[in-house]
């Protein structure tokens, strides 16, 4: 019996891996996912993983929702930036912040830290590069306000979602975007 010849699907592929990446990031953290792991969830190998993605790193950033989505959040108009941020940002983490990438990577900071910086940097780097896009020269200092607006996003993801503390983990969701909002438009615009 022959075999029938497998159906190259680049794009299909790249999907189900990055699906894979989420949920296994999700349920095993970062240091105990494995790229053999994220291959056999997607049902491909472990080398069309690295070929796609280059190393567990590279697919971690291309996994986090919040990164991949935040060309799409912030394309628009200027003027409602910092609430579309806040919105999108608070409804992701409603939605799935026990599986979120980046709750995994917060978490996995006592266990790797060199690791864990870097992929900070990283999201930094890359977030930088698209909201100086959307703001131009429009406001001075885009690497420092990214900067500034990623410690508040971390700082609320550790009160609310990884050690639920005080106000803001109480907080209904609409009012936390709501305030988040306004503390956004204060770093991104004043």
């Amino acid at each position: 019996m022959s075999r029938r010849p497998q159906r190259r699907d680049p794009e299909g592929h790249r999907l189900d891996i990055l699906s894979a990446a989420q949920e296994c990031f999700g349920e095993k953290g970062f240091a105990r996912a494995t790229v053999r792991d994220i291959a056999a969830r997607a049902g491909v190998t472990h080398g069309l993983v690295l070929r796609q993605f280059g190393t567990k790193e590279q697919l971690f950033l291309a996994a986090v929702p919040g990164h991949r989505e935040l060309d799409q959040t912030i394309a628009g108009d200027r003027e409602t930036l910092p609430e579309r941020v806040a919105q999108a940002f608070v409804e992701r983490m409603e939605r799935n912040a026990a599986g979120d990438p980046l709750v995994v990577l917060l978490r996995s900071m006592a266990s790797d830290q060199n690791v864990t910086a870097g992929l900070l940097e990283a999201m930094v780097a890359n977030s930088i590069e698209a909201y100086g896009e959307v703001l131009g020269d429009t406001v001075d200092d885009v690497p420092a306000r990214v900067a500034m607006l990623g410690a508040q996003l971390i700082g609320i993801t550790v009160v609310r979602y990884i050690a639920p503390t005080g106000v803001l983990a109480r907080m209904p969701a609409d009012d936390l975007a709501r305030h988040l909002g306004r503390v956004l438009r204060q770093i991104l615009f004043a």
